[in-house]
């Protein structure tokens, strides 16, 4: 008999595929009852990997003809707000999580497990998630959920996502514990230098990364940028591990006038240009998020230079610095950049968004260049067997969108070791891992 899921806003099926692992992994067959995505370029994926085609909107699902034991649900985190101004906060229709709540009342799965993003916990100063929980507990689930973070996982990328689990009239009992792991890249690396007399293997950008021979010229920085990036390293691109290109913070980062995108720049002007972008945010000048602007009576407490007033005066025109009522601030550049963050091979990646997968960076035998969509589907924990998408634009946007497969199935696994004997009573005895 086994186990039959659903699969609601599927995407590429990272979620069905972390749980058909774990399954497998227990001795358990499974049977896709029914897909829904209602995007066609990632149903095209879909298809390709695992031979149907899902249906649509989950607003056009009437009816699902087969019962099924388990459900999954990648859902979007859709505002709550709006359906809360209109008729009162509680009520979660017109969100697409209305939707997980009618087929939960209606079919009555035994269990399932929803994931999102890490915001959902605080949006609405948590009233989000409270109602969730509330509505899945009304139809009685008893529900618990985790902040896991996929470099936990062997997924050398920093992406904290929320794991909600559920069991039909049972806790769910379950041994992987909240854990959002380091924040950034140089905490991870510290963290792994601690763990050196541990047996636990923390992976790296490194370890995902494609062979010289199977990087095409479409994937390497252009010569223009190549030489831009020169300017600020010379030849040793290997100076670029980490570095963020971006044009309103500082740190270990590099910025448009110093590649000279809008224009060479002189020392001093550099000089000037990085002096604000360190000041600017100081408690004295206000706690404006991105900085303030600042006046040239605020600068000169900082950057006092005879030529300051040239300096500016060239910055302004050069399309790098603005004026706007005698104060100033930079023109931010940083989506004009190829790329926009250089990962560290000997850490972990950044959160792989859908919007950004294709300008991250990664400099490989001292040269720079952009991570392709299979090191993308690496970074999220798919095995070389998946078929990415033909089109680069649609893969790294899906790759950007999808789950973390490895801690999915972990989730899972862990959820029916713990509970076997209330997962056993509807699996054939012969098809059950004996715990």
């Amino acid at each position: 008999m086994g186990i039959k899921f659903v699969d609601l806003f599927a995407g590429i099926g990272g979620i069905r595929l972390g749980f058909e692992n774990a399954m497998r992994q227990l001795g358990i067959n499974t049977e896709c009852v029914l897909s829904s995505e209602i995007d066609k370029k990632a149903c095209e994926t879909y298809e390709l990997n695992f031979s149907e085609v899902p249906a649509g909107d989950i607003y056009e699902i009437s009816e699902i003809t087969d019962d099924f034991d388990f459900l999954l649900a990648g859902f979007p985190c859709q505002s709550f707000s709006y359906a809360g101004k209109k008729r009162g906060f509680g009520d979660t229709r017109g969100t697409l999580f209305f939707e997980i709540e009618r087929l939960l009342k209606k079919h009555k799965p035994r269990g399932f497990l929803l994931e999102n993003v890490r915001g959902l916990v605080s949006h609405d100063k948590g009233r989000t998630l409270t109602t969730i929980i509330e509505k899945l507990e009304t139809l009685g689930y008893k529900v618990d959920y985790m902040l896991l973070n996929s470099s936990n996982f062997g997924v050398p990328q920093n992406r904290v996502r929320i794991y909600i689990i559920g069991l039909l009239g049972k806790e769910p009992l379950h041994e992987i514990q909240s854990d959002t792991g380091s924040s950034d890249s140089h905490n991870y690396k510290t963290k792994q230098l601690s763990m050196f007399d541990s047996e636990l293997k923390y992976p790296k950008v490194q370890d995902i990364l494609e062979s010289d021979s199977n990087i095409t010229d479409e994937y390497t920085c252009t010569d223009e940028f190549t030489n831009m990036l020169s300017k600020v390293v010379g030849n040793n691109y290997n100076k670029l591990h980490g570095v963020r290109l971006i044009d309103y913070r500082g740190g270990n980062s590099i910025h448009s006038w110093e590649l000279g995108l809008k224009g060479d720049c002189t020392q001093k002007e550099i000089q000037f240009m990085n002096a604000l972008i360190a000041n600017r945010r100081k408690k004295i000048f206000g706690t404006h998020q991105d900085g303030k602007m600042l006046t040239l009576k605020q600068i000169k407490t900082f950057f006092d230079n005879p030529e300051l007033e040239e300096i500016i005066s060239s910055l302004i025109k050069k399309g790098y610095l603005k004026e706007v009522d005698g104060k100033y601030n930079p023109v931010a550049g940083n989506m004009s950049f190829e790329v926009f963050k250089f990962l560290d091979p000997d850490s972990i990646s950044i959160t792989l968004t859908s919007s950004d997968c294709h300008r991250l960076g990664i400099v490989q035998n001292n040269m720079p260049r952009r991570i392709t969509p299979r090191e993308c589907a690496r970074l999220q924990g798919f095995p070389d067997n998946f078929i990415c998408h033909p089109n680069d634009i649609s893969a790294y946007k899906q790759f950007g969108n999808t789950v973390s497969v490895p801690v999915v199935e972990k989730v899972i696994l862990d959820l029916f070791e713990n509970n076997s004997k209330y997962f056993s009573s509807n699996i054939e005895e012969e098809q059950v891992v004996q715990y």
